[in-house]
């Protein structure tokens, strides 16, 4: 699907709204802080909603790095820690209780970092910047929830 096929929602600080008819699906997005740090990806934080699959407000990182396999995955929101679970390039929350508990700190921190080692043992991190990220979660959610 090219990228123009969807829809933008707004632009909320760092953070984007959009809306996907064609899957259906609705997200809010934002890419990590830059650091000249090594990069094999393009790191960013999305939030999801799938409503023909029953999916709401599911968190999904891109990591900069791909993680070692065996090292854990670990987010930083405010004074709260979240072990999440992934491979390659990408993390989520462990189950849906996490999900939900990251989703609502996202909404009263000022910002988050994902810290994890590659695959040659080497630490990393990666970190966004919060202000306007409830504003494009909720975008995201209304415009999925008037889809139907």
């Amino acid at each position: 699907m090219p990228a123009a096929a969807r829809e933008s929602l707004g632009l909320y600080s760092g953070w984007g709204a959009f809306r996907d008819p064609a899957t259906p699906r609705c997200y809010a997005i934002a890419m990590a802080e830059p650091n000249a740090r090594e990069r094999e990806h393009q790191p960013f934080a999305a939030v999801g909603t799938w409503p023909k699959r029953n999916v709401r407000t599911q968190i999904h990182f891109r990591l900069s790095r791909r993680s070692a396999a065996d090292r854990p995955i670990v987010l930083a929101i405010g004074d709260r820690r979240f072990a999440l679970t992934g491979g390659g390039g990408d993390a989520w929350a462990a189950n849906n209780s996490d999900n939900a508990g990251i989703i609502a700190a996202m909404r009263s921190a000022s910002s988050m970092r994902v810290s994890a080692r590659d695959q040659r043992g080497r630490p990393f991190s990666d970190g966004w910047m919060l202000a306007g990220a409830a504003s494009a979660m909720d975008a995201a959610a209304i415009a999925c929830a008037r889809a139907g």
